[in-house]
């Protein structure tokens, strides 16, 4: 990775608070480690926010590394709000679910290019 951080690698680490990009070029979006992927390998913003929904979504409304109800439930609203803010975008939890289902661990990359695309209609996706 370069010294110097671009506009969207700035975005990415103020929606997801504490968030952090690695040595490796990994970035992680909260201490948990349920979710992270590589932006050293990004060329373009769109690949970045592609990855944000195929590596973010399952935390934003189904992970589960606590034992406690409330935390999961707070990590789910964390990564939520942090995709949301990130994306410009209001998706609920149910948005997640179906962006988790249709796009999740890079399942349909050219589908998720096309939605992203769309402005993240999520008609793409139904």
């Amino acid at each position: 990775m370069s010294g110097r951080m671009t506009n969207v690698e700035l975005k990415l680490l103020k929606s997801f608070t504490g968030g952090f990009i690695n040595d490796n070029g990994e970035f992680i979006p909260e201490r948990s480690g349920v979710a992270c992927f590589n932006i050293s390998n990004c060329k373009f913003d769109e690949e970045i926010k592609c990855k944000v929904l195929e590596w973010c979504s399952k935390a934003a409304f189904k992970s589960e590394p606590y034992q406690s109800k409330k935390r999961n439930n707070q990590l789910h609203e964390f990564m939520l709000n942090g995709i949301n803010m990130f994306l410009d975008t209001d998706f609920s939890e149910e948005d997640m679910e179906l962006i988790y289902a249709k796009l999740g661990n890079g399942c349909n990359r050219p589908l998720c290019e096309k939605f992203v695309m769309s402005g993240y209609d999520m008609e793409v996706l139904k």
